[in-house]
């Protein structure tokens, strides 16, 4: 049983990892983005909103529990005074992570960016597919209707032409034959 056991080992000691992800979250609130593994930046993404959080919060406590979790003081008094300010009238959800198609040529493993989300973007929610396709078939079909409506009235010109035609075609073939 995994009572209690959570997060990824990443192949790397206690002290390791948190010196890593130490780094990692400084870094990301210095650039705003950072490209790191999949699994790195699903384990960095509740670190870093827990951070933010305590920034929002902005007492002398909150400073504290940040600071434990920084290694540049000067990238936590930004976190402090703008990104923390930057999110006041967010209720959680600070970063996003994008999966990215390459792989890291080393070891192949899944690369993403982790970054942070922008104060005045709103997370507009995707169509539903199901939806999309219901939407979809009626133009489908009255565009299909149209196509039809026109091939017969261009096969139906088509075939009248061909019938005047023929007949003169006939007649030539008639006085050439006697």
């Amino acid at each position: 049983m995994r009572h209690n056991v959570r997060g990824r080992k990443l192949n790397r000691t206690a002290s390791h990892r948190k010196a890593m992800f130490r780094n990692m979250v400084t870094d990301l609130f210095r650039h705003g983005r950072i490209k790191t593994t999949t699994a790195k930046a699903k384990e960095l993404r509740p670190i870093a909103e827990r951070l933010i959080t305590y920034a929002k919060h902005g007492d002398l406590n909150s400073r504290r529990m940040a600071a434990r979790k920084m290694s540049d003081p000067a990238i936590l008094q930004l976190l402090f005074s703008e990104i923390g300010p930057r999110f006041a009238d967010r209720q959680g959800g600070y970063t996003r992570i994008l999966k990215l198609d390459a792989v890291r040529r080393g070891d192949n493993a899944e690369v993403s960016i982790i970054e942070l989300i922008g104060a005045d973007e709103e997370v507009v929610a995707k169509p539903k597919k199901v939806k999309a396709a219901a939407e979809e078939a009626p133009v489908v079909e009255e565009a299909a209707e149209e196509v039809s409506e026109e091939t017969a009235e261009e096969v139906v010109e088509e075939e009248a032409a061909e019938v005047e035609e023929a007949p003169a075609e006939e007649d030539e073939e008639k006085t050439d034959k006697e």
